[in-house]
């Protein structure tokens, strides 16, 4: 198998400091978050734009001081989010990829998200596709459910995304495909040969479905923006929800990526300056 990338989603934008206080907020705050998961394993942060207050935000400038506090600290990748939050724009979201960072989510399908939706039209989807391509920018087909897979082969198909695509299973969130094991052998099975894939499993879900990722031979996500627990009742933080991968790992015998190495997976041919 090759070398396990370890990605970690740092905050998000629905987690609070009410719930708990290790999340970061200020550029500072997650660039010294990324160097301590970047010393515990990771080679990849996705990150999501928050104000001083931490209410979440796609401002360019903000996602602008993240990337170049994180740079100046740590070598992982970067990857920034471009669902934000679901009341926020399509335009809103998409700002972030205009600053050039290595990576960036895209959804490619619409999901009820507990009591709200997140939308993803095929238009939309089409034109952060398109943006993306433009500056760029490695996207991360983010997978809340099986027919996602088949929109973004639908890209492929219009020749605005070309394979191999890196695909993250998002598995767990209310109204989304459900966190199975049997779900996610059948969607790493549903992507085409060449592609790579990772997963994330929401709460609870997180931790047999690393498990099972590391053994299939995929990737893995982990974070606060995914739990917020390390064990029932007790609080995490990303580093230790990192450095507990890394030990899984160890114990079955994959070997963990460094950002480097990362990049050669992934296919990032180079980071790109601000």
């Amino acid at each position: 198998m090759e070398k396990l990338v370890i990605t970690v989603a740092l905050d998000g934008a629905e987690v609070t400091r009410e719930q708990t206080p290790h999340l970061p907020v200020t550029p500072e705050e997650i660039a010294a978050d990324a160097e301590r998961c970047r010393n515990a394993g990771a080679a990849m942060v996705h990150v999501h734009g928050r104000r001083p207050d931490g209410t979440p935000t796609q401002d360019a400038a903000v996602y602008a001081e993240i990337l170049k506090a994180v740079r100046k600290r740590t070598d992982v990748i970067v990857q920034v989010s471009t669902g934000g939050a679901v009341w926020m724009s399509a335009q809103e979201r998409l700002a972030p990829v205009l600053l050039k960072p290595e990576m960036a989510s895209l959804t490619t399908g619409t999901v009820n998200f507990g009591s709200e939706v997140f939308m993803n039209s095929p238009d939309q989807i089409e034109e952060f596709a398109r943006t993306m391509v433009a500056n760029g920018v490695v996207p991360e087909i983010e997978c809340f459910d099986l027919g996602h897979i088949d929109n973004a082969l639908a890209l492929v198909k219009k020749g605005i995304l070309t394979l191999p695509l890196h695909f993250d299973f998002v598995m767990g969130v209310p109204g989304g495909v459900a966190p199975t094991i049997r779900n996610l052998v059948h969607m790493s099975e549903s992507i085409p040969a060449g592609c790579t894939w990772s997963v994330a499993g929401i709460g609870r879900a997180q931790l047999p479905l690393a498990t099972t990722a590391i053994m299939l031979g995929g990737h893995v996500r982990v974070g606060l923006e995914d739990n917020i627990y390390y064990t029932k009742g007790v609080l995490a933080s990303n580093e230790m929800l990192v450095a507990r991968v890394v030990r899984l790992a160890a114990e079955l015998g994959r070997e963990i990526a460094t950002p480097d190495e990362a990049r050669r997976i992934l296919r990032i041919s180079d980071r790109n300056p601000i």
